[in-house]
């Protein structure tokens, strides 16, 4: 009976062994995979700086690997510089300083989304699909859509020049405008709907959006939403 014990106990001890060998090995595996990838990096990181026709900036360099692998992921993962990271969280404060205006990129120009109601922007009538030319007489052709933003935020009773090309207009139009304090919300409509069926416009998530949806939700309520 000792003997049988002995080696079913032998038996376990040896495919505990074999199981932490081969987890082991496949560590060591994994780590001289990376060790080989991180190796080709730097390899091709030193060739570009030796080789390349114009200097280049370590820091961009590796910025810019990094924002490769982190788009290679999915649709929703991004590499954000410190600055991309800053203005990250102004947009999610929904307070800051600007124009009040949003914008994009459309068929490789800066272009009005819309002016955001009752800013500065909007009483200067500046309008969606309006063209952004230049911005303080710089062109915004090649400019990129954070540099645009970053351009147009600022310290608040400063102004701002732009330049405006408008479909309907057949010259260009300049626009001083001059910088507020610009608030944004995120929930744009509340009412009833009928029966006591509540509906509740929210555009985006910030930082103050749960309790303005909390305070939304306390005016349907009180006009009759049922629970």
């Amino acid at each position: 009976m000792r003997k049988k014990i002995f080696f079913v106990s032998l038996f376990i001890g040896l495919v505990f062994i074999g199981v932490r060998l081969g987890f082991s090995e496949n560590k060591k595996k994994n780590s001289d995979q990376l060790y080989k990838q991180v190796e080709i990096f730097s390899d091709t990181l030193a060739i570009i700086q030796k080789e390349y026709a114009v200097d280049t900036k370590t820091k961009d360099l590796i910025y810019g690997a990094l924002k490769g692998m982190l788009a290679s992921l999915d649709a929703h993962s991004q590499f954000m510089d410190p600055e991309t990271y800053e203005e990250l969280k102004v947009d999610t404060q929904g307070k800051f300083g600007g124009l009040g205006i949003e914008i994009t990129i459309k068929d490789g120009i800066l272009t009005v989304i819309t002016p955001i109601q009752d800013t500065p922007a909007w009483k200067a009538g500046i309008k969606a699909n309006d063209r952004i030319v230049k911005i303080n007489d710089v062109l915004t052709r090649e400019m990129i859509l954070t540099d645009a933003v970053k351009k147009m935020r600022g310290k608040p009773g400063e102004a701002v020049n732009l330049t405006i090309l408008r479909d309907t207009e057949k010259k260009l139009l300049d626009f001083k405008i001059t910088r507020d304090i610009i608030k944004i919300t995120d929930i744009k409509y509340v009412r009833i709907l009928e029966e006591g069926i509540g509906y509740i416009r929210l555009s985006e998530f910030r930082e103050n959006t749960f309790p303005e949806l909390n305070k939304a939700l306390g005016i349907l309520s009180k006009q009759g939403m049922k629970a």
